[in-house]
């Protein structure tokens, strides 16, 4: 019986992980199909119990679902618990195991944009969706002391502040509201910063303002592609990486979560950039400004 793993969220028609999952499903041998599920918030639990069924290896979940499909499985890995976001699914009999990937990723792609640099102990976070949660527990576990977060609507960032008070106990870590003024002052003092929205999706747009970058930061961007961003960052004199690392090796994660087997990461990123080629772009930050089931298919090319 050919086996199913879905993407599961809202939009998903410009996903990047279709390619790169079927290829590694096929380069193994592997009789299993990586297929899309666009579904709102109302049809959400209904697609979480049919994952129940014996054709299924698995899921991964994508905005807006991350948080909202936390507490419809069975039991959470500690990523997935400490963070409140599923991002992966897999089967124990009819159980449903939620894990989150993205922290692992996001790891990885930090310590590639640190390089051989001493690990930075302050960071500045745009966003407070599903992607910024595991972007925030990561900076936790690699001891950064100081974490600022902005977010559009500061009650998100006030939330995801409130849901790490345990674990972040021993450092500073703070929701602020999206003030350019407020924003270039943090960035004054601090050498991370990691944009987990999904402004310069669809749009030469960035969430900040050039000025407000200076030659010393090590900048991250979730999305998948080179944005108004990181452009700026890098003619200030700035470290930049875009999200194609977290991308990759969540997805790798996620594979071996589903098939017990080492994923191909070679074949997996050389579809990845076959997709980046064709313009497709990723974003683990959260819609802005724009309730999450009202995001037009364009805005949130998302995996």
């Amino acid at each position: 019986m050919t086996k199913r793993v879905v993407l599961i969220g809202h939009p998903v028609a410009h996903s990047l992980s279709g390619a790169m999952q079927q290829a590694a499903f096929d380069s193994l041998g592997i009789d299993a199909t990586y297929e899309l599920w666009d579904k709102t918030s109302l049809q959400l639990a209904d697609a979480v119990t049919e994952l129940r069924g014996d054709d299924f290896l698995g899921a991964n979940v994508t905005i807006p679902h991350k948080e909202r499909v936390a507490p419809m499985v069975d039991r959470q890995t500690d990523d997935a618990h400490v963070t409140g976001a599923v991002n992966t699914i897999t089967r124990e009999g009819k159980r449903l195991i939620g894990h989150n990937t993205d922290v692992p990723g996001f790891k990885v792609a930090l310590d590639r944009l640190v390089g051989k640099q001493k690990m930075p102990r302050q960071a500045v976070v745009l966003g407070a969706g599903g992607g910024a949660r595991a972007v925030v527990y990561g900076l936790i576990t690699e001891g950064f002391q100081r974490i600022i977060v902005f977010n559009r609507h500061l009650h998100r960032a006030e939330g995801l502040v409130k849901h790490f008070g345990r674990s972040a106990a021993h450092m500073e870590l703070r929701a602020m509201p999206w003030h350019d003024s407020i924003i270039e002052s943090e960035l004054a003092k601090t050498r991370v910063l990691i944009n987990a929205t999904s402004i310069g999706v669809t749009s030469d747009e960035s969430p900040i303002p050039a000025e407000a970058l200076h030659g010393d930061l090590l900048v991250l961007d979730l999305i998948y592609a080179r944005t108004h961003l990181l452009n700026d960052a890098a003619a200030a004199g700035a470290t930049v990486a875009d999200g194609e690392l977290m991308l990759l090796h969540q997805g790798a994660a996620a594979f071996t979560l589903w098939t017990g087997q080492p994923a191909p990461l070679d074949l997996m990123q050389a579809k990845l950039a076959e997709a980046r080629a064709g313009g497709l772009r990723s974003a683990e930050g959260e819609p802005t400004g724009l309730a999450a089931d009202d995001v037009p298919a364009a805005a949130t090319a998302a995996d």
